[in-house]
């Protein structure tokens, strides 16, 4: 690592401590910020950032979303300008680092403002037309949401330490990311896509859904913390399976629940879950040793309904990992800003409107008919009829649109520069009564 890199370096451990509470109020972060702006605008008097008050620019994330999807042949020409535009900021010495003596956000006026907008024009967040004044304006406000959109942050306008973080990682480190992520875009599109494909972007811990090019669904995911990783997957579609049975893979056995049975003999029972023998014999929890050396040689195996960890929806596809995608009944998770929880599977936000999507092809199998199924707890395999590709990725950094380039954490530490990792998996490996949902059931 240069010196100048190493003198930028950030530490990604106290981010981590306050972020998943953040992710919980992002929503209401927006509707709060958005408050703000109105009073503002209505306010008589608006001290000196007058002049430069635009409540559009302040409302408008602006061309940063597209229907374009992340994994697609045509990116190649977009993350090549990317990759030439980044390679002209490092050229020109890069961005100022933004050290703020108070919290910059709408209404602020503070000498650090004009450093931000230095940062924000090169990166291209804020037009070079809105000038370098001290004041935290609406087209400051405007070009931070624009930033926070474009590194999937919370988009309230609000110079935070989450945001400053990902603002003060130096031009060269992000042009390196670039580049890695460019020759893992190329690796993985080195085989052609079908014309319908499922992606999971893990860092980025969301679905897409494409067809014919077009994203027809982006939902948020839950994917596997760092100590239980998501794999990379090739594969396709093979089934769906409407109110799953969910059998724990003998290492969650050994892992979670038998310490979880030492504690609490009684978890089972009040989850559902049912030893099977080889026989196919239902066998009695309290029969059990759960103190012996080696954990039962049973099947564990939790019924259909709400508490399932699967809850009504599991996608299937061969993975040498087992794993798949699947719904939760844990829904708040995905408020969180960090969704890296999983034991490695995937759970898919709004999972029923991407079945639809899924068996669209299926005769007999519209949302009307996939509801009445789920209603009644019955466990149904459904195969699905025309080819849908699923494709998990490990893209950190790419272009969807040109001259906008997303960046996100590297979770996994694969971008050979640390301080674009998280350092820690804190609160994620402690377990207290329960374990994450495709693990066990809450």
């Amino acid at each position: 690592m240069s010196k100048k890199t190493g003198m930028v370096a950030v530490s990604r451990r106290a981010l981590l401590r306050g972020v998943a509470a953040a992710g919980a109020t992002v929503l209401a972060g927006q509707a709060m910020a958005q408050t703000a702006i109105d009073e503002l605008i209505n306010a008589p008097r608006r001290g000196n950032w007058d002049d430069q008050f635009d409540a559009k620019a302040s409302r408008t994330v602006a061309g940063v979303v597209s229907n374009n999807p992340m994994l697609s042949p045509n990116n190649f020409i977009n993350m090549q300008q990317a990759i030439t535009d980044y390679q002209t900021i490092v050229a020109n010495g890069g961005w100022p680092q933004v050290n703020p003596s108070i919290k910059l956000r709408l209404g602020a006026v503070d000498p650090s403002v004009q450093v931000l907008r230095q940062r924000l024009m090169i990166s291209g967040d804020l037009p070079r037309s809105a000038g370098l004044s001290n004041s935290f304006d609406s087209y400051v406000d405007g070009a931070v949401k624009r930033f926070q959109s474009r590194h999937g942050l919370p988009e309230d306008g609000v110079l935070g330490e989450f945001s400053l973080k990902a603002l003060n990682i130096s031009a060269d480190v992000r042009l390196n990311q670039l580049n890695v992520n460019f020759q893992r875009l190329q690796d993985t599109l080195a085989k052609p896509l079908e014309a319908r494909y499922i992606v999971v972007n893990i860092p980025a811990a969301y679905v897409e859904a494409v067809e014919n090019d077009q994203v027809a669904l982006r939902n948020s995911a839950i994917v596997g913390r760092i100590s239980r990783p998501s794999p990379l997957v090739s594969s396709k579609v093979s089934d769906i399976i409407l109110n799953p049975y969910w059998t724990a893979p003998r290492s969650i056995v050994e892992k979670d629940i038998v310490p979880l049975m030492q504690k609490d003999p009684t978890y089972l029972a009040r989850n559902s879950i049912r030893l099977i023998d080889g026989n196919g014999n239902e066998v009695a929890p309290e029969s059990v040793d759960w103190f012996a050396p080696k954990a039962p040689n049973l099947m564990f195996r939790q019924d259909p309904g709400k508490i399932n960890a699967m809850s009504s929806t599991k996608i299937n596809f061969p993975s040498p990992d087992a794993v798949y995608m699947h719904d939760t009944p844990t829904q708040g998770l995905f408020n969180k800003l960090m969704r890296f929880e999983s034991s490695g599977c995937v759970r898919v936000q709004n999972v029923r409107d991407l079945i639809v999507w899924v068996l669209k092809n299926t005769p007999g199998w519209n949302r009307q008919q996939i509801e009445r199924v789920i209603a009644s707890r019955v466990n149904t395999p459904i195969q699905v009829s025309d080819e849908i590709g699923v494709h998990w990725v490990y893209i950190t950094a790419w272009s969807a649109k040109d001259r906008v380039v997303q960046f996100r954490d590297d979770i996994y530490e694969k971008d050979g520069d640390q301080q674009l990792a998280l350092q820690t998996n804190i609160g994620q490996e402690q377990i207290s009564g329960s374990v994450e949902d495709d693990i066990l059931p809450q």
